[in-house]
């Protein structure tokens, strides 16, 4: 939870009856919009755009995401493939499947094609360098800064090409930071918080001492800290850079330093933005606590809401420690959670657009069709930059490209690098979002639908 010094009383902002919103009952029931118009996400022709290759692409890799034993030990049969077929002989096996499929590709102009396909379907490239750090796994300051580098190169990526007029990236703290001192971080705020303003006078240069942190793990901060400045420096008035949440034991941490972060370059757009996962139980009073503090602090909020995809580890982290579980009980809560807070966002959207902004980054059916009523609803434009949706990369077309074509901003995650460098990523990305693998058995029957039009006409493609 945010410190005190972060927070000031929500009354002075925000209504009471935010606190127990929930979605309008029509849609958390899951029943249909009544209305004309609705989102059905029912029409096959939204894959009239795909070559016949990737349809077929697309259906075999479904096919084998399907199957939860290959998901589950991705990680070990690609380990194994790699050393049956070797480093060179395993990336011609990976790269016309799954990479392909999830990956934007290792060059620039691998990647330049992809997105200009991409931008063709009215589409727009949200690029993610796919670096991150666990526990154990820091290899010290040059590994940062080289990462450092990467981002800088993502920066200038996004903004050099016109792949779509409002770039964003995705950027993960822990690829800037040591994972351990942002938990060490997290514990510290929790007695002793940190004001603001000593992280932008970091940033800014100065030698800062941080309570509670010894001479190398402050030493760390201000390189970190420093790091994340000349991303943001590089970024502002150019890209919008999206900070990934992670686990609860060091999402304290990462708050603290986004907020900052927003504070600093955050005054005229929302340039910096912060991510809430909604299968948390203190979701909805932490995003509360952000328009409070943007409103307070005067800098706009830009959120990226998701649902959240380290729900088994966070639940085994918990019991092993003995402490609450931090996820919500069922899946409808997490449902009603997640179109809560969206909710809250919107409103605050329709009475402010140049403050606030969101991204409903879900594949979630239900939460897009009630995002989509409730702009209407509250008269927020499809294209006026302040709503935007988006899906990962290589899933849930169907939805992406019907919003598309209907008119609304639809960003799509993209990763991109060489076949070593992005499997790690791809590996935890499925383990995280297995249920979301292992549920796309609407969007396989949809491209099957294409297939068989297709092949009545003659195996024609793309019309």
């Amino acid at each position: 939870m945010m410190s005190h010094r972060m927070r000031p009383s929500l009354h002075h902002f925000l209504s009471v009856r935010w606190l127990g919103m929930t979605a309008p009952r029509t849609l958390a029931a899951g029943l249909p919009d009544p209305r004309p118009g609705a989102l059905t996400f029912q029409d096959p022709s939204a894959f009239r755009v795909k070559s016949l290759g990737e349809l077929l692409r697309t259906l075999g890799v479904f096919q084998l995401c399907s199957f939860p034993l290959l998901v589950n030990n991705c990680g070990k049969l690609m380990s194994a493939a790699r050393l049956l077929l070797g480093r060179r002989g395993f990336s011609l096996f990976l790269r016309p499947s799954v990479y392909a499929q999830f990956v934007a590709g290792e060059s620039e102009r691998e990647i330049a094609q992809s997105m200009e396909k991409m931008s063709s379907l009215g589409l727009r490239p949200m690029l993610a360098v796919p670096i991150e750090e666990d526990l154990g796994e820091s290899t010290g300051e040059q590994r940062y800064d080289d990462n450092m580098a990467a981002m800088l190169e993502c920066v200038r990526m996004s903004h050099s090409n016109a792949w779509s007029k409002d770039p964003m990236m995705q950027l993960k703290i822990t690829a800037l930071l040591s994972a351990e001192l942002c938990v060490k971080i997290t514990t510290v705020l929790s007695g002793k918080p940190y004001d603001l303003d000593l992280l932008l006078r970091a940033m800014d240069g100065q030698s800062i001492s941080f309570p509670g942190l010894d001479e190398r793990e402050n030493a760390h901060f201000l390189c970190g800290l420093k790091r994340l400045n000349k991303i943001a420096e590089a970024s502002v008035n150019k890209v919008r850079v999206l900070v990934d949440a992670e686990y609860t034991y060091m999402n304290p941490a990462l708050s603290l330093v986004t907020m900052a972060m927003m504070k600093k370059f955050n005054q005229d757009g929302a340039w910096i933005w912060n991510t809430y996962q909604c299968y948390l139980k203190e979701s909805r009073s932490l995003l509360l606590d952000a328009l409070c503090l943007s409103s307070s602090q005067s800098f706009c909020l830009g959120v990226k809401l998701v649902r959240g995809a380290y729900m088994d580890k966070e639940r085994q982290l918990a019991d092993i420690e003995g402490r609450p579980d931090p996820i919500h009980e069922s899946w409808q809560d997490t449902n009603d959670s997640y179109n809560g807070s969206l909710e809250v966002m919107l409103e605050v959207i329709s009475q402010n657009p140049q403050r606030h902004r969101i991204i409903v980054a879900t594949h979630n059916e239900e939460s897009v069709r009630q995002a989509a009523q409730r702009m209407a609803d509250l008269e927020i434009d499809k294209d006026g930059g302040s709503v935007c949706f988006g899906q990962l990369l290589g899933m849930c077309d169907h939805v992406s490209l019907t919003l598309a074509q209907q008119g609304y901003v639809v960003y799509k995650s993209v990763p991109y690098g060489s076949v070593d460098d992005t499997l790690p990523y791809l590996v935890r990305r499925a383990q995280e979002n297995r249920t979301v693998l292992q549920g796309i058995r609407k969007e396989r029957d949809l491209l099957r639908q294409e297939l068989r039009r297709r092949m009545r006409l003659g195996l024609g493609g793309g019309s």
